[in-house]
């Protein structure tokens, strides 16, 4: 083809399609709520079939949603997202240890994470867990996107911060001329990565919405996994493992998703208010491979 299929206006970064972090992002499209999606990856005792929770993809290349990290707020405000519990079990005659904990009908694990290479960060990892905090922290500048404008300007935030309640008392209200407002205010950070190199660095998103609120009851996996109208994701598209983001690009328009969470790479596009059940084949974490 002589043109490329990605208009300039998209803001679509070109680059030669291949292997990301270590997996072949592949999978069968999008589907509804409790209907599987498969990914065909190496499987490993850190990886596997792995069931998860997450943002659902409703259009675009991506082949799934990108998964939830369970949010808490402490005593004083502050923004946690919640590491899978570590615990010893015995699984074929070997005794190891694994991060998971039951959560309603699901098992929450640090499996959930590893794709896109996040299976090589130390903040998921089992043998680093002691290491980092589990409080979400404001993302660097060079992070946001345009439409995050409210976190690069404000006088109370600063990189590297952690998130506090606090920021998002206008949640109800706030707009950018993205959409409409009244959504939900998002806000990019990143998780258990204190100290780190930056490629080592997790990211993740925070939306404050009403919906949200609205949601938490439905379910006990809403309600343990949301919290005061909070909800959180790891924040790595899963078609090449690109940044998204909610009402983040006035691009997303164009493509009906300025009320989403819209990847400006290849147009893909997640629903932050539809939580679909999903498999996918996680990876092993490097010393398991």
């Amino acid at each position: 083809m002589s043109a490329d299929k990605y208009p300039e206006e998209t803001n679509r970064r070109r680059f030669v399609k291949g292997v990301v972090g270590g997996a072949a992002l592949s999978g069968i499209g999008a589907g509804t709520a409790g209907v599987v999606n498969s990914m065909t990856n190496r499987s490993g005792r850190g990886g596997g079939i792995t069931e998860f929770y997450g943002v659902e993809n409703t259009d675009g290349p991506a082949p799934r949603a990108m998964p939830q990290i369970v949010v808490e707020v402490d005593d004083e405000g502050f923004l946690k997202g919640r590491f899978p519990t570590i615990q010893e079990v015995t699984r074929g005659g070997r005794t190891f240890e694994v991060a998971e904990e039951q959560i309603g009908d699901i098992t929450y694990s640090n499996r959930w994470f590893q794709y896109c290479g996040v299976q090589t960060q130390p903040g998921i990892r089992i043998d680093r867990a002691d290491d980092f905090d589990e409080y979400f922290r404001y993302a660097p500048e060079g992070q946001l996107p345009a439409g995050l404008s409210w976190q690069r300007e404000s006088e109370d935030v600063s990189p590297g911060d952690r998130v506090n309640i606090e920021q998002f008392q206008d949640y109800e209200t706030w707009g950018n001329e993205i959409g409409r407002s009244g959504l939900g205010k998002p806000a990019k950070v990143t998780w258990r990565s204190q100290g780190v190199k930056a490629e080592e660095t997790i990211i993740g998103e925070l939306i404050r919405s009403p919906r949200v609120e609205q949601m938490s009851g439905q379910s006990e996996w809403l309600t343990s996994s949301t919290d005061q109208g909070f909800i959180a994701y790891l924040d790595k598209c899963t078609h090449f493992c690109c940044v998204p983001a909610f009402k983040g690009y006035a691009s997303s328009a164009k493509f009906d998703a300025e009320d989403k969470i819209y990847c400006s790479c290849h147009q893909s596009v997640y629903d932050p208010y539809s939580i679909v059940r999903k498999t996918y084949t996680a990876l092993p974490r490097p010393e398991e491979m």
